[in-house]
């Protein structure tokens, strides 16, 4: 007996971030606005921000970017405006790590 796997035929909207962000969006949109909505928002960003970094190596896309396409992404239903988004701004990148390469000695 072999399983059929169901296959999401919804073509992906931005391919650089995946099917996943796109389903974890849409979830988090369905929401009501609450601290585990904007916790997921934070999540959701961070996860785009990594995987932006591995799809685009040359370039590092700022929060400012990953804002403007998780608004687009929902519709608009999420604005990322939470103090805790606030705070993931002030980071350098997704590991939390500055760029600049260390000397050797």
């Amino acid at each position: 007996m072999t399983l059929q796997l169901r296959r999401e035929s919804t073509p992906i909207r931005m391919r650089n971030y995946g099917r996943i962000v796109q389903d974890m969006i849409s979830y988090t949109a369905s929401m009501e606005p609450s601290a585990e909505r904007d916790a997921l928002e934070v999540y959701i960003a961070q996860c785009m921000r990594q995987r932006n970094l591995v799809w685009n190596r040359d370039q590092e896309a700022g929060i400012n970017r990953v804002r403007e396409d998780i608004i687009r992404l929902s519709d608009g239903k999420l604005r990322c405006d939470s103090p805790a988004f606030e705070q993931l701004m002030g980071q350098p990148n997704a590991a939390g790590t500055t760029t600049a390469k260390k000397k050797k000695k």
